[in-house]
């Protein structure tokens, strides 16, 4: 089905692999337009759940391959790549309705590092990395790196992770929130694959609407965030799930969600 990628959907989980291990899972514009089609495909698929992006062999993704460009430098328009290419799969990432998790297996450089903040959840290797290395070639972050990071660890940190290229251990990724959890290489599989489970076992639905609402708040209002949340609590209100979760509860056993 595709060239650079692997792709896989088995009880409800979705697995999603950059496949180009050879220059550590790098962007050309056949990885771009696979990885958007496979993103596409997993948003529409009702028996996925929840969706793991990870990468073959030692790498997570190191970005653009620059190898593959190094003929058009300065002829190429850079922005019209970043709108064609890049931010259609960062936000396929933020407005899927189902939980996306990133098993970082190694380094994550420039847009790999954007695709991996992209996500709702990182899990990574204690040998994995993030690196906005942008600035060491005279570029700008994209891929939504000027977005996440400020967010996530406010504008002196990201400003110092961008503008030196400093890279960040998986450890201390964990340290500034960027992170979930931090294991041994070998404990990798186990972790994500624990932690899908849960989400293809959860109320999907209610996942939606939850990102949905966090994705809203980066620039809503209070007053318009408890809008949202009576919007987002009336339509799960009515869902079959959360009929489900409370007769669960009444009953004292594991409720049954669908995603309905």
């Amino acid at each position: 089905m595709y060239n650079t990628i692997l792709y896989s959907v088995e009880n409800g989980v979705c697995r999603i692999t950059l496949n180009r291990p050879d220059v550590f899972n790098s962007f050309n514009e056949e990885l771009s337009a696979e990885f958007i089609d496979s993103l596409k495909k997993a948003t529409k698929d009702e028996a996925v759940r929840t969706v793991i992006i990870t990468g073959q062999g030692k790498a997570f993704c190191s970005g653009q391959d620059l190898k593959d460009i190094k003929g058009e430098v300065g002829q190429r328009s850079l922005g019209e790549s970043v709108l064609r290419r890049y931010n259609p799969m960062i936000v396929a990432i933020r407005e899927m309705p189902k939980p996306v998790i990133c098993r970082l297996n190694g380094v994550a450089a420039g847009a790999g590092a954007s695709l991996a903040l992209a996500c709702d959840m990182i899990i990574a290797a204690e040998t994995a990395s993030l690196i906005e290395v942008f600035s060491n070639v005279g570029l700008v972050p994209d891929s939504g790196s000027s977005f996440f990071l400020p967010h996530l660890v406010g504008y002196n940190k990201a400003f110092e992770l961008i503008s030196l290229a400093s890279k960040v251990s998986a450890a201390e990724a964990k340290d500034l929130g960027i992170i979930y959890k931090v294991v041994p290489a070998d404990e990798l599989d186990a972790a994500v694959n624990e932690l899908a489970a849960r989400y293809a076992a959860g109320p999907t639905k209610a996942y939606a609407i939850t990102k949905k609402m966090l994705n809203k708040a980066y620039s809503a209002s209070l007053n318009e965030m408890l809008q949202q949340e009576y919007y987002g609590q009336e339509m799960a209100g009515r869902s079959h799930d959360y009929k489900e979760g409370v007769t669960a509860f009444n009953e004292k056993r594991k409720p049954n969600f669908i995603g309905k």
